[in-house]
């Protein structure tokens, strides 16, 4: 994921000690950083919140997050969880709260940025990932990969007031709309990204793409939107974990329309993805290629 001021790439790594720096001007890792407990490898997810000046990694084997300044990438302190494999990170501004999905556990840590404290849990579907905070952090959407259900709660009472069910959906990434009227949603069984009307909770649109979907993210140029999307490929037939017979792709697709405006290969298994805050970058990294691909973004 890129910095705020797009100067760096961050890529935690979930087979090594820690996570490297990529510096976008000189072209190369500049850094590698190791958390505490950085042996134990795991390393998942990261979020920037330049309010706090503040960069945030999730370490999955320890239920970790490790929170360290931007700029300058220096340790802060440790936050746990109290959840079991810990993956993604949301912030609320409005509450100052920090959201972790917790894959094994199954549930979602709500944390208080400033003490760190666990305010509380909400009890999700088997393998929550993705989640966004919703009507300025009144509610959380929330993605479960197992089950198969999108989730939305009420923040303040932990409860589940909606949800939608997809049969056999393996749900990975939210993002919203720049408005907030909708989110978009990758299923990697199905291969399908869905548009969610927010206001109704209904899926209103889809587009089916190529196998395995992981990472979106969203472009905007002259009032129109574009969802970047990358896709793994098919699975290794002897073990899913294995390089893919054949590379993935990356899709650029209409918000608008749900349409599908351009394809291009990316190397083995592309999995996670980002466009720069100034929108003239897109970055992804190939996971069983151990490397990341940047492209310049200009409009046709």
């Amino acid at each position: 994921l890129f910095s705020p001021d797009g100067k760096f790439i961050v890529m935690p790594l979930l087979e090594d000690n820690g996570f490297d720096i990529f510096s976008v001007e000189e072209k190369k890792v500049v850094k590698r950083i190791n958390p505490p407990n950085a042996k134990k490898e795991g390393f998942a997810e990261g979020l920037f919140i330049p309010a706090k000046n503040a960069f945030f990694v999730s370490q999955m084997t320890t239920g970790n997050i490790y929170e360290y300044s931007y700029p300058g990438f220096e340790f802060r302190r440790t936050v746990y969880t109290h959840g079991n494999w810990s993956k993604f990170i949301a912030w609320c501004p409005e509450k100052n709260m920090v959201a972790v999905s917790n894959w094994i556990s199954n549930d979602i840590s709500l944390l208080d940025y400033d003490s760190g404290k666990l305010l509380g849990k909400l009890k999700t579907g088997a393998a929550p990932r993705g989640m966004v905070f919703l009507d300025g952090g009144k509610n959380l959407l929330s993605l479960s990969f197992d089950s198969g259900v999108i989730e939305k709660f009420e923040v303040d009472s932990f409860k589940r007031i909606d949800s939608i069910k997809i049969p056999k959906a393996c749900m990975r990434h939210v993002i919203l709309s720049k408005d907030s009227k909708y989110a978009f949603i990758s299923d990697m069984y199905n291969c399908k990204v869905y548009k969610l009307e927010l206001a109704a909770f209904k899926i209103v649109s889809s587009v089916k793409i190529y196998i395995n979907p992981n990472t979106i993210d969203m472009f905007t140029s002259g009032g129109h939107s574009f969802i970047f999307a990358s896709t793994r490929g098919p699975n290794n037939p002897k073990d899913y974990t294995k390089r893919s017979p054949s590379n993935g792709k990356i899709h650029i697709i209409d918000a608008d329309t749900m349409s599908i405006v351009k394809t291009f290969y990316g190397g083995n298994q592309p999995t996670g993805l980002d466009v720069s805050p100034d929108g003239s970058l897109l970055c992804f990294s190939n996971f069983q290629d151990a490397n990341i691909e940047l492209y310049k973004i200009t409009c046709e």
